[in-house]
């Protein structure tokens, strides 16, 4: 552990290693937790997959049940995110573990008295396709709840781990279960599992949310969420990233059924045997990572996944040797767990508390979109082209991407986030109702002809964290009658919302402020003034 006081031969601390996140309590509780339910989920899926095949004979039923289980991301990443910040995550999660715990019920009911139809299948695996969309916003954004921020890329890194551990254990557990002792019993075991991890999120005492006070509603926090997505230029970045990389990588996946039975001439076995070293090499990449992290840093360790991935995407276009496509293969399970790991873990770092589970439901959507554009061009490109040379294509695409993005590093991730609570409560003449909007916020400063440049430089830096905090509109205003007078103003939609303002400026952004500010010119701090919509006339104006 990091607390032993060992150092490298360059006096820097070694890097934390893979499992140290489980040295918390509570995130290897939770984890571990998770993991048993990655395996339920998987086996219901096999088992479900298996049962729509006893009752049609029809490809397109068995394409409907794995539509039905990944839509349900597409529509509803955003709404859960929205839904993980408004909401008690812990009693979210809790919520969602029932809903899915009656729905693998209801599947065992069915598939135990024999009236199981391709309709309740793809209804049901629709639901609980619906069920992990929502909760995926909400388990990823805990994760800076469990364990201190130096060791959320490694908590996040061991999340992907666990996925990986589940499809590698889920499907085969699920095969021999169904086989041994039929779909029902499959589902029996997933509904267990869902009360494992209701009991282990009811072990963990949450501490309340600081603005309970100021719960935000659905419609408001969808819009804060937005206004926050289109002002953060760091979020910005890991975003393009995300749609460059997932968007040429998908040709893997688009493509490998074929790799594997055109290209290579193997058969079902062996497509399973490449989708499992896809799954072992994301392990071993996730063990590893810590280290290569340590010498490469942030962004090498991307340029190198990058790199990794587009050689492994070329080397199966030119095989026709299983040996070479399982090697190609298990290369890319440890970049590709290499990626998902840094830009996940660099969107939690870059996310305060009270906007995470939007941030990482937006991000979700790029990826996903990403995935399902990419996947259906490149299949495009295939068709016209063939196989071999839409994987060559999207190699090269891949690794020039990745060599010009390397010149526009990620953020790093290490501003303090935390709520400063610096700003004075605002003083008003009497109590103001919450809705009661928009609300005006004007800043006077006074600024010497010499530091003008200089301040509205500062100025413009810290108007990127008014929006992110709420403003929808912001803007510097000058005196005509007195040049040194200079006035900041913006615009927030309610008195509520200004008041979760006052809350959600982070240390890092008082920093910024504090740079603003030194440059007026006074004895009294800048001045703040507070104007509130005015209520229109009723009826007629009337004339004297």
């Amino acid at each position: 552990m990091s607390g032993t006081g060992t150092t490298l031969a360059n006096g820097a601390a070694p890097p934390p290693g893979t499992f140290a996140p489980l040295h918390h309590r509570l995130f290897a509780v939770i984890w571990a937790a998770t993991v048993l339910g990655n395996i339920g989920t998987f086996m219901r899926d096999v088992s479900s997959s298996w049962l729509v095949t006893d009752l049609s004979a029809s490809p397109a039923a068995v394409a409907m049940i794995q539509a039905a289980g990944t839509l349900p991301v597409f529509l509803f990443a955003i709404p859960a995110g929205v839904l993980s910040d408004i909401l008690d995550r812990r009693r979210f999660l809790i919520m969602i573990q029932v809903g899915l715990g009656l729905v693998s019920s209801t599947l065992a009911i069915l598939a135990w008295t024999g009236n199981a139809t391709v309709e309740s299948l793809v209804l049901l695996t629709f639901l609980g396709g619906t069920g992990a969309a929502l909760a995926t916003p909400a388990w990823q954004a805990i994760t800076p709840e469990l364990v201190p921020k130096a060791d959320i890329k490694g908590a996040v890194a061991l999340n992907s781990l666990g996925i990986n551990i589940a499809r590698s254990i889920g499907p085969a557990l699920g095969g021999f279960i169904l086989a041994a002792l039929g779909a029902a019993a499959v589902y029996g075991v997933d509904v267990l599992t869902y009360a494992i991890v209701s009991a282990a999120l009811l072990w963990w005492r949450r501490e309340a949310d600081a603005e309970a006070g100021l719960r935000e509603h659905f419609g408001g926090a969808l819009r804060a969420g937005f206004r926050y997505a289109r002002a953060s230029r760091s979020l910005h970045r890991i975003l393009w990233r995300t749609v460059l990389f997932f968007g040429s990588a998908s040709a893997v996946w688009a493509l490998l059924p074929l790799v594997a039975r055109q290209e290579i001439g193997g058969g079902p076995g062996f497509y399973g045997l490449l989708l499992g070293s896809v799954g072992a090499g994301a392990i071993c990449g996730a063990l590893v990572m810590p280290r290569a992290r340590a010498r490469l840093g942030q962004d090498g360790l991307v340029l190198a996944a990058t790199v990794v991935t587009a050689g492994a995407t070329i080397l199966l276009a030119l095989t026709d040797l299983e040996v070479v496509g399982l090697l190609a293969t298990f290369v890319l399970g440890t970049a590709w767990i290499t990626m998902l790991t840094t830009l996940n873990g660099t969107m939690q770092a870059i996310l305060p508390n009270w906007i995470r589970g939007r941030g990482l439901a937006i991000y979700l959507t790029a990826f996903n979109g990403a995935m399902a554009a990419g996947s259906l061009g490149w299949g495009l490109v295939a068709q016209e082209t063939g196989t071999d040379a839409a994987l060559i294509v999207a190699g090269v695409a891949l690794a020039l991407s990745g060599i010009l993005a390397h010149r526009a590093p990620l953020p790093k991730g290490e501003s303090d986030l935390t709520p400063s609570l610096h700003w004075p409560e605002p003083a008003i003449a009497e109590p103001v109702a919450h809705d009661r909007g928009p609300v005006m916020i004007m800043i006077t400063y006074r600024i010497l002809p010499q530091d003008r440049a200089a301040f509205l430089t500062a100025l413009y830096r810290l108007s990127e964290e008014r929006r992110r905090d709420g403003a929808y509109a912001w803007g510097i205003s000058e005196d005509a009658a007195d040049p040194e007078r200079l006035v900041e103003w913006f615009f927030v939609e309610s008195w509520a919302e200004h008041l979760r303002q006052h809350r959600r400026v982070s240390k890092s952004d008082a920093d910024i402020q504090s740079q603003a500010r030194r440059f007026h010119q006074g004895p009294d701090e800048p001045l703040v003034q507070h104007f509130l919509g005015a209520d229109k006339p009723r009826g007629k104006p009337t004339t004297t």
